[in-house]
């Protein structure tokens, strides 16, 4: 099995291109140096470094180990970080999983009152799909999640925030942006649907596709990409049109338009956790929710108010 040391060596060697640049900076001989090269391309089963060149130089396949190495090495060294701090200082962590693309263009509010609220936990952020939200929460990787897709499993339990008014993006030039008034969703049949992300599946795209189908809508063509952003690029440019959450005008480019839809159609926003979670940190982000929709004045799900006491329902800490 390849270890972390031998990785070191290998990216060192890359990187400097000669097995003895690469033995100084690492201190050490250059022939068991270049033993433990010949060891890792054996594991591989092909040769990684062309050592005929000068300097040296990755052959194809040593360039793409080089790139995971790279990553593996990263990732090492933000687990090593990370327990470092949370040994020196003794905060208890609270990992929060959300799902690409901005889909909550308020949450850095939302993390500053958290933090207001709960000065001695150490939150941070990492970027999952809802179904991967799932596997993180169930292996201990992340306590809570947020996303828009219903994902069942009778370890994690749902939480609806909130439903979310979703918005038609256009091109200004589009002929569906000279009419007043809401859009009947009905017009959208003949224009191009940009729909995101195209990966995983099912997603918010699946829950778009649903809601014409629900509607009674047959849609002509649609285009699928990656990522939000891609999606309202592509509505400014005038290929097509985009159903997004009603946040996501924040993050648009200033030349897409947003029209209201005729149909009362939304978007959930969902905390995922495990079952029977009652940590205070999970319960100190239920109330900084609640309290910040309350100031925005955003409707809390009914759920929502349930879960929280009379006294937990407006948190208003001191200062804000």
């Amino acid at each position: 099995m390849i270890d972390f040391r031998r990785l070191r060596y290998f990216v060192t060697v890359a990187r400097e291109r000669s097995f003895t640049r690469a033995a100084a900076c690492l201190n050490m001989a250059q022939p068991p140096l270049s033993r433990r090269i010949q060891e890792i391309e054996e594991e591989v089963g092909t040769r990684l470094i062309d050592r005929d060149a000068r300097p040296l130089v990755l052959t194809p396949a040593g360039r793409l180990f080089y790139e995971q190495a790279l990553q593996v090495l990263q990732r090492h060294n933000q687990m090593q970080a990370v327990m470092h701090r949370y040994v020196q200082h003794e905060r208890p962590r609270f990992v929060v999983g959300l799902i690409p693309s901005g889909f909550h263009a308020r949450l850095p509010q939302l993390i500053r009152r958290f933090r207001v609220m709960a000065p001695d936990v150490d939150l941070s952020l990492q970027e999952l799909t809802s179904h991967e939200q799932v596997t993180a929460l169930k292996e201990g990787r992340i306590d809570v999640g947020l996303g828009r897709v219903r994902v069942e499993d009778d370890a994690i339990r749902r939480q609806v925030l909130r439903e979310e008014a979703l918005l038609v993006a256009l091109a200004p030039n589009s002929p569906l942006t000279t009419a007043k008034g809401p859009l009947d969703l009905a017009e959208l049949a003949t224009t191009p649907l940009i729909l995101y992300p195209c990966e995983p599946r099912p997603s918010y795209a699946d829950a778009i596709l649903s809601l014409f189908s629900d509607l009674g809508i047959t849609l002509e063509m649609t285009i699928e990409v990656r990522e939000l952003h891609t999606a309202l690029i592509m509505a400014a440019a005038g290929e097509g049109a985009c159903i997004v959450p009603a946040s996501a005008h924040m993050l648009a480019h200033p030349d897409v338009v947003f029209r209201p839809t005729l149909q009362p159609v939304t978007s959930p926003i969902i905390l995922s956790h495990r079952m029977g979670d009652t940590s205070p940190a999970l319960e100190t982000l239920l109330r900084a929710f609640a309290g910040l929709y309350t100031e925005w004045g955003f409707p809390i799900s009914a759920s929502l108010r349930e879960r929280l006491s009379p006294s937990q329902a407006d948190p208003r800490p001191q200062g804000l």
